[in-house]
């Protein structure tokens, strides 16, 4: 059983290895371990993206608008989400946006979790057929099954920011607060004067 310091250590040093720069491969060693406490194989995915992209040059958006497109190539995992955490504010005010042709996309989901994280809102992700919500870097949640799954490459991945709401009702709200209106100690004119003169000493 690997550590997961083990798995971030080797995942860093490998994908620094493979031709990515320190900055981007540190990010990965942590987003795999990551994954693989998640349940996901990290580790598998990147193995293979590995292999299919050293000595070979990789690409992320230019800029992140609604529709990203890089024909003829497909879309790099790692320059794509660092992209997407890099223009985070222009994502929350996009809101919906759709990335094509986008390599091992696994590999961008610890990206969009902390991107999440960062507008501090939940993340509807759909990669394919596969859907994802993503709540603030915190966990994870999909209607399939992920441990094994290997996607080597998405035709269409999908990211919808979704906008915070209460889950419960005002009502439910006012009656909570009510019950913590019985805590209030309402002020009388001997803790007014007592507040007035707190802290003096009459030395006459």
């Amino acid at each position: 059983m690997r550590t997961s310091s083990e798995i971030e250590t080797i995942s860093k040093r490998a994908t620094k290895a493979a031709g990515f720069p320190w900055g981007i491969a540190e990010e990965v060693g942590k987003n795999i371990k990551n994954l693989e406490l998640l349940g996901v194989s990290g580790v598998e995915n990147l193995n293979q993206y590995l292999k299919l992209v050293k000595g070979v040059e990789t690409f992320g958006p230019k800029e992140i608008s609604s529709e990203n497109k890089i024909e003829p190539n497909s879309f790099c995992p790692f320059y794509t989400g660092s992209a997407l955490l890099d223009s985070a504010s222009k994502v929350e005010e996009i809101k919906n946006l759709t990335l094509y042709s986008i390599d091992f996309p696994i590999l961008l989901i610890p990206f969009i979790n902390r991107l999440s994280d960062r507008i501090g809102k939940k993340i509807k992700l759909q990669i394919d057929e596969y859907n994802f919500l993503l709540n603030l870097n915190k966990f994870i949640s999909s209607d399939s099954d992920l441990n094994g799954l290997i996607i080597e490459n998405a035709k269409i991945v999908k990211i919808e920011v979704q906008e915070n709401i209460d889950s419960f009702q005002n009502k439910v709200w006012d009656q909570l607060y009510e019950l913590s209106s019985e805590t209030f100690v309402e002020e009388t004119d001997r803790l007014k004067e007592n507040a007035a003169g707190a802290g003096l000493a009459d030395n006459d």
